[in-house]
């Protein structure tokens, strides 16, 4: 059974966030699918993860080719993972069910700490996950490095 892992971004964007958090993530050697709510905004996030350094290319596709199954990271709107992925990231308030979490390896909710309506979004996914028994931790920048604010056993 998995867990839910709130990112409050406050001191850097997702663009400068997310490639970390895919690095750790493939390191644990998980595929992972990334969720968005736009086409557009994940073709966005396409390019930059593109522009990354080049030591730390990132293999990736966008959701719609035909190598779908065979990506290590997928970015996509929709709700299947057709490369297996064993993490989740949801970003831009995109939707997350519990049966997701208490399936998957690990599940990232992103979020931007400058933007209410999108911290109010993760505070309703907060209470909906942990309602339904997910276990879940809230981690902030707020005060410098990641830290560890808040964590929910689930049941």
């Amino acid at each position: 059974m998995g867990a839910a892992y709130f990112y409050h971004l406050t001191r850097a964007p997702l663009e400068a966030t997310l490639p970390t958090l895919l690095d750790r993530a493939r390191q644990q050697g998980w595929r992972v699918a990334v969720r968005g709510r736009s086409k557009d905004r994940m073709v966005w996030l396409d390019d930059k993860l593109w522009l990354g350094a080049e030591e730390g290319f990132l293999p990736h596709g966008l959701a719609g080719g035909p190598f779908d199954k065979d990506q290590p990271v997928l970015l996509t709107t929709g709700a299947d993972t057709p490369n297996g992925a064993a993490c989740l990231m949801a970003v831009d308030g995109a939707d997350v069910t519990p049966d997701e979490v208490k399936a998957l390896e690990r599940v990232c909710i992103l979020f931007d700490g400058n933007d209410d309506m999108a911290v109010q979004t993760a505070r309703d996914q907060w209470r909906a996950l942990t309602g339904a028994g997910c276990a879940a931790q809230y981690w902030s920048q707020e005060d410098g490095p990641w830290s560890k604010k808040a964590e929910s056993g689930g049941s």
